[in-house]
């Protein structure tokens, strides 16, 4: 009789949060498979076994069908599956039944899921639950945006992201003026539903004001975590990414996180973001991604191996708890470097603390000493990323 092969894990998405699942399993001989539809970073990796190419992992039906397919073609029984994006997360909880037939699914269901999937009702929660947040509003005509005139200057955003971001490429779009907020407004509306249009208050500040809390969550209470601040991100003031985060304490974005996990009964890996708005000093919050998130991979660096903890529970493993240590940096050089020289440039940055946080980075994107490739490859893949994502938004 012949043995059973090992349980592996089914990543969807090869970019680098996707690379740092493969990494952080790949170098504990799990087997790790990539699904994706187009070229990717991850594909050169040594910890990927086998990347698995399907015309389309954007669109929720297409991508559920792909995953039962390749699951039932490969015999994928008991493998444990990672969504690296939030449609990803949508379409797992949505379909978790038929799923699960074939896979551990690291996705709650869809009574948790649908309070982090879309904004509105994460907001919604977050006030009665005494979580501060920027004052947002909804509205559904041009006619009615007067009465937001007085509270500009107002963020633009979608309640749920990926349409909008997709077509956009944009997380948000500040309107100055009555007549930008008009045309903001009406160009949104020819990308989404009014009812997914949110109109918010502008925090100041950039990515030094905003923290993240990251963590493995199980059980009512956080297993392991951490917080970290983006000292750096693109664009400055919405940020769409990350490129330079470091661990820090912040008991107070431990506190709203965790009371806003345990009313929603949440599992798995999770990245709740929120903005200090230096005005009233309130921590608020801004989007809860459930979810590997952009920079998990700085976990490994801090003491926390994020992607590992949530496959060895899932396949019954021992796991310790952990809580990460604070002044790592995690870096994504090729969008750092333009980042950071414009905030140098502008007088955001200094060079002294420029210097420093290289000299904190412990964990980079995509680079790695024991698998370069993938860094080598992102280079070569640049023309071809930016005329996908060019074709993309329209």
């Amino acid at each position: 009789m012949q043995d059973r092969s090992p349980i592996g894990a089914l990543v969807i998405g090869g970019d680098h949060p996707g690379l740092g699942v493969a990494r952080s399993l790949g170098r504990r001989g799990i087997p790790v498979y990539v699904l994706e539809d187009q070229l990717s970073v991850s594909q050169f990796s040594r910890y990927v076994k086998k990347v698995i190419r399907v015309p389309d992992i954007r669109d929720e039906r297409m991508t559920v069908d792909a995953v039962l397919e390749v699951g039932r073609r490969l015999g994928l029984d008991g493998w444990v599956l990672f969504p690296t994006r939030d449609e990803h997360v949508a379409a797992f909880s949505r379909d978790r039944k038929a799923l699960m037939e074939i896979f551990r699914i690291t996705t709650p269901a869809w009574e948790t899921t649908k309070w982090a999937w879309d904004k509105k009702n994460s907001y919604e929660l977050s006030e009665k639950l005494g979580i501060p947040i920027p004052r947002t509003w909804n509205v559904h005509s041009v006619e009615q945006l007067r009465m937001l005139f007085s509270h500009l200057p107002l963020a633009i955003k979608p309640a749920i992201k990926e349409n909008f971001f997709y077509a956009t490429q944009a997380k948000a779009w500040r309107a100055d003026s009555p007549e930008q907020l008009r045309r903001l407004f009406e160009k949104a509306a020819a990308q989404i539903k009014t009812e997914e249009i949110l109109i918010q208050e502008i925090i100041p500040g950039g990515g030094e004001e905003q923290y993240s809390y990251c963590a493995f969550w199980k059980e009512g209470r956080a297993h392991s975590s951490l917080v970290a601040r983006r000292l750096r991100q693109h664009p400055r003031e919405f940020g769409r990414a990350a490129t330079y985060v470091e661990t820090t304490e912040a008991p107070i974005v431990e506190e709203l996180s965790e009371r806003f996990l345990k009313n929603i009964d949440f599992y798995g890996l999770v990245e709740i973001e929120f903005k200090r708005d230096f005005r009233d000093g309130h921590y608020k919050l801004l989007d809860v991604n459930a979810r590997t998130w952009g920079f998990h991979s700085i976990g490994l660096a801090a003491g926390i191996d994020f992607s590992y903890l949530l496959f060895a529970d899932q396949v019954g493993l021992p796991i310790s708890q952990s809580r990460g240590k604070v002044d790592v940096g995690w870096l994504r050089l090729i969008t750092d470097i333009p980042t950071a020289s414009s905030d140098l440039l502008t007088g955001h940055l200094t060079l002294r603390s420029y210097y420093q946080s290289l000299k904190n980075t412990r964990a980079e994107a995509v680079f790695s000493a024991d698998d370069p490739l993938p860094s080598l490859s992102e280079i070569a893949l640049l023309p071809y990323l930016a005329l996908k994502k060019y074709s993309s938004s329209f």
